[in-house]
């Protein structure tokens, strides 16, 4: 597949502008870990223009995870189980400045894009808009947009078998959206897929119109194939997703309170751990995930 009319179109947004309480905060997480080859930012502060009162999403992409880390236990979770995350805040200005970053090598990131990774938690989520807010050289900033293409273009192989032959880039994006929600320990509401594409109208329409043309015309076995990889998904993912939270529990300092705010904004369904829970995040976590489950916190 020809990569160069996605990367044009990324390159032309890959520069949006950030604050400077975003550069902030980025810089702080930079600090922390040698070896940093750049800094992607993406999430709800990037789409709304504000990181005042909420969370700064960003992914730091490392050159090795030896060098990134401290820890030789951090390092050997962030390659078996990708990736890690933190939390960091910084004053600014008279506030505080909040972040979740992601850790995962830039290299490690090139293969989690393909479609030779089949979970679609990272090309999923680099198919949506994202922004680069610092690199260490003129190479490293082509791979990323590399990458951020190729994220695209995966996600649409992956979903067009499930649509008709006459299909238009929203309805292709939508459904990528609504299939990789199912994937993951959050319940999005209703409509949310079609509400992020008609967003960014304009882009997913010039990224469909560069795509759909390159994409093998649908079939009733490559339906049937589709629609399989994706209950796999569904289930592998839920499975990942609990992994993660229990890996969470030591990488990210406040995880447990973090990720459980998150599922409840996105879902309505609050949990409150128990005192034992909150003493002991790692053993807990599978209980937690089964009584989210119960009261409907994801499906």
């Amino acid at each position: 597949m020809d990569l160069s009319p996605l990367q044009a179109i990324i390159e032309g947004e890959i520069d949006a502008p950030a604050s400077t309480a975003v550069h902030a905060v980025a810089e702080a997480a930079r600090a922390r870990h040698p070896g940093t080859l750049a800094i992607l930012f993406y999430g709800s502060c990037l789409r709304s223009g504000s990181d005042e009162g909420g969370l700064v999403d960003l992914y730091l992409l490392v050159e090795s995870y030896r060098q990134a880390h401290r820890n030789p236990l951090s390092a050997l979770g962030n390659r078996v189980l990708p990736p890690n995350v933190y939390y960091q805040e910084v004053a600014f200005e008279g506030r505080i400045v909040r972040a979740k970053y992601a850790l995962v090598t830039l290299s490690a990131l090139e293969r989690l894009v393909t479609q030779r990774s089949f979970h679609s938690y990272f090309w999923a989520r680099f198919a949506q808009p994202t922004g680069l807010l610092w690199s260490s050289d003129a190479a490293v900033r082509r791979r990323s947009v590399a990458l951020l293409a190729q994220s695209v273009a995966t996600l649409g192989a992956q979903t067009r078998p499930l649509l008709p032959k006459s299909t238009s880039p929203a309805a292709l994006f939508e459904r990528a959206f609504a299939e990789t929600y199912r994937t993951e320990l959050r319940a999005e509401q209703p409509g949310r897929a079609a509400e992020l594409v008609a967003r960014y109208a304009v882009r997913y329409e010039a990224l469909g119109a560069c795509l759909l043309p390159q994409l093998p015309p649908p079939s009733a076995d490559g339906e049937r194939r589709a629609n399989r990889r994706w209950a796999l998904r569904r289930l592998w993912g839920k499975l990942l997703s609990v992994a993660r939270l229990t890996k969470a529990a030591f990488t990210f300092a406040g995880g447990q309170s973090y990720l459980l705010w998150k599922i409840e904004r996105h879902s309505g369904v609050r949990v409150v751990p128990k005192p034992w829970e909150q003493r002991h995040p790692l053993l807990s976590a599978p209980f937690l995930a089964w009584r989210l489950y119960r009261k409907g916190g994801f499906r």
